[in-house]
């Protein structure tokens, strides 16, 4: 007859053990996830700056190119001037742009753009601002 295998007395975890390793990781957790979510923030807000930037560049060169301003946004796509119409990061989509035609209507239909985003970014300026 086999003798069953025993275990040495101290092979496992004791339950005081466990939960010492799980306050610790409770508590890198409270100081960790406090700075995760507004770093997302922070780099949604440098995204949309970054591409209302060069979408007022790219219409700029049109305008320079052309003499007029584009018609719609799209245009700038159809004309290659863009690969893609960017997307506004904090709404997650292309078409919520707002556009402001010049001054002089014949001119064309887009002199800027701005975020259709609603709410404020993190100084409190409203996202349709910017």
């Amino acid at each position: 007859m086999v003798s069953p295998v025993k275990r040495p007395r101290g092979a496992g975890f004791t339950l005081i053990e466990l939960l010492v390793v799980l306050g610790i990781v409770a508590l890198m957790l409270t100081l960790a996830v406090p700075r995760y979510f507004p770093s997302i923030d922070k780099s949604k807000e440098i995204v949309l700056a970054d591409n209302l930037r060069n979408l007022r560049g790219v219409i700029d060169q049109y305008y320079c190119d052309t003499g007029r301003y584009p018609d719609t946004l799209e245009q700038l796509v159809e004309k290659k001037y863009l690969r893609e119409m960017p997307v506004d990061p904090i709404t997650d989509s292309s078409s919520t742009w707002i556009v402001l035609p010049p001054e002089d209507g014949s001119k064309g239909g887009v002199y800027t753009i701005k975020s259709g985003a609603p709410g404020n970014d993190r100084s409190g300026k409203p996202y349709s601002d910017w």
